[in-house]
């Protein structure tokens, strides 16, 4: 790059998101500050991990792009990403770090030690080895976007200010403030007149007006093995009854739907690898007790025997025709979704009209942003860290390439 200093790119909150944009950057050239507000880096990795570190999925390459969505988003935008840095790829990154991983039978890709801090630990000693400083305790206060990016953050010591050549932001969503994703960079954001969505829970639980009876029948209980449909949309997995609602799998991945609607509700398929027919057969000799003998019948588990039974007695249904119907299509209607900071992530954040292909601001091409801070949403199972690493990669490589750019015309 000839006698003249590397570029200098500063990125902006230590998630996996940010860490990875560090990486790239520094790989190719950049020297490169890191700055997160709390007093350390990854902790939304670690808490993570608590699970195991889903990775990512081992999904084909068009069923995993699908997962991603968002208001505006653009057409095949994900695919393309994926292709430049696919699952494969993450895992023979992980491989570098001398992290093994392996796919589950379920698709989803986790380290062979089922745990986050080893990985963690050395890719902190990576970024060193890079040259990457990083710079902790340092919240952000305000940026402004000119012949460089100007940055402010407050410290323990007193407020500094920071020069760059180019930034890339990647401050996380609204789900899980205790790691420091609390949403609060949106007020910035708008003050430079940038459209950021308004934070919905993701991938959380459901509260449910159940009956007070029927709490103690099925608190903590799974239904595994169902399926369920919401606007349309069907998923399969599993269900974890609640005393507040619903948890788990299914639900998850019904969200953007159920928030969709005025009314919100799912239809539960107690049964799905039977048919209604099936159902029918099954119970063709019974003439009396038709409720309590479906459970024998039907091999229902205890909490689903619990549902089936108390939206019956709801409903007054009684005979077997309208019982088969239940069990493959149990209406359940929902009240809310749980706060926002027990989500697993959230929808919500930097519009896509304001983002460049690469992820830079229409407005501020020196600015570029990452991770949960743009409004998408992928179900979990491996997709959400995926998109972290992945849209770290692009602003990265946005990143150098507009520092090589404004260095080519100036020369």
């Amino acid at each position: 790059m000839s006698e003249e200093l590397p570029p200098r790119v500063v990125v902006v909150g230590g998630g996996p998101a940010g860490l990875y944009a560090a990486e790239i950057a520094a790989r190719g050239g950049a020297r490169v500050a890191l700055y997160e507000a709390k007093a350390s880096v990854g902790r939304k990795l670690l808490v993570a991990g608590r699970g195991g570190l889903n990775l990512t999925h081992g999904d084909a390459p068009d069923l995993f792009a699908s997962r991603y969505r968002g208001p505006d988003m653009p057409v095949g935008w994900w695919g393309r990403c994926l292709v430049e840095f696919s699952p494969g790829m993450l895992r023979e990154w992980a491989q570098g770090l001398g992290i093994e991983t392996f796919q589950q039978r379920t698709g989803r890709v986790y380290p062979r030690e089922m745990k986050a801090a080893p990985l963690l630990r050395r890719w902190v000693e990576r970024l060193r080895a890079l040259e990457v400083r990083m710079w902790m305790k340092h919240r952000l206060l305000a940026w402004r976007s000119g012949p460089c990016v100007e940055l402010r953050f407050s410290t323990p010591t007193g407020e500094v200010e920071v020069a760059a050549d180019a930034v890339i932001f990647a401050l996380g969503g609204a789900s899980w403030s205790i790691t420091g994703s609390d949403g609060r960079w949106t007020e910035m954001f708008v003050s430079h007149g940038l459209a950021v969505q308004p934070w919905q829970a993701a991938n959380c639980g459901w509260e449910v007006d159940w009956p007070r009876e029927l709490v103690p029948l099925i608190e903590g209980q799974p239904l595994k093995n169902m399926a369920a449909s919401a606007g349309g949309t069907r998923a399969v997995g599993e269900l974890m009854l609640t005393r507040y609602g619903l948890e788990g799998g299914i639900i998850y991945q019904l969200g953007a739907e159920l928030r969709a609607m005025s009314m919100p509700e799912i239809s539960l398929d107690l049964k799905p690898e039977l048919s209604a027919e099936d159902l029918w057969r099954k119970m063709e000799s019974v003439k009396k007790n038709v409720v309590q003998e479906s459970a024998t019948r039907w091999r229902l588990s205890p909490a689903a025997q619990a549902l089936l039974l108390w939206v019956a007695q709801r409903d007054g249904v009684t005979e077997t025709p309208e019982l088969v119907r239940l069990a493959k299509c149990l209406p359940l209607p929902l009240l809310r979704p749980r706060p926002i900071d027990e989500a697993i992530s959230s929808a919500g954040g930097v519009s896509w009209r304001e983002l460049n292909d690469d992820l830079s601001l229409r407005t501020a091409p020196a600015v570029f942003v990452a991770g949960e801070m743009i409004d998408w949403e992928a179900p979990t199972g491996g997709y959400l860290m995926q998109g972290c690493f992945a849209t770290g990669r692009r602003a990265a490589m946005g990143a150098l390439a507009f520092c090589e750019n404004a260095r080519s015309m100036k020369r």
